[in-house]
């Protein structure tokens, strides 16, 4: 078996949209993930980059949210046209995308101050 260099999940969890902690997949159309798998065949990265669609990871208030292993760096409210951008700096080049990541202290908890502007 092949062993990735980098492991992208995309949440997929979808909610009720009267829940008030939101839904990463709130069309329910695996569109990010879509787009993931997209660009990464686009570069012939398919064999070295797998991504994933993930149940709830927890992180519902920052959704739509990606986390790329082995490095454990979270993303939040990531839009489709942001993932060229992602692929090309963070798995490509080796550099995570500061304006779109999560800090480590936003990871489970329900608001990010700094980083509210994201949402809209």
């Amino acid at each position: 078996m092949a062993k990735f260099e980098h492991h992208i999940f995309i949440c997929t969890n979808q909610r009720p949209p009267e829940n008030a902690r939101g839904s990463c997949d709130s069309e329910g159309l695996g569109a990010l993930q879509l787009a993931f798998k997209k660009e990464l065949s686009a570069r012939g990265l398919k064999s070295k980059v797998r991504a994933n669609r993930a149940g709830c990871l927890d992180q519902c208030e920052h959704g739509p949210t990606v986390v790329i292993y082995p490095e454990g760096i979270w993303y939040g409210w990531v839009k489709a046209e942001e993932v060229a951008e992602i692929i090309d700096s963070h798995i490509i080049n080796g550099k995570p995308v500061e304006r779109l990541r999560l800090d480590n202290e936003c990871i489970n908890t329900p608001c990010c101050d700094h980083k509210t502007e994201r949402k809209k």
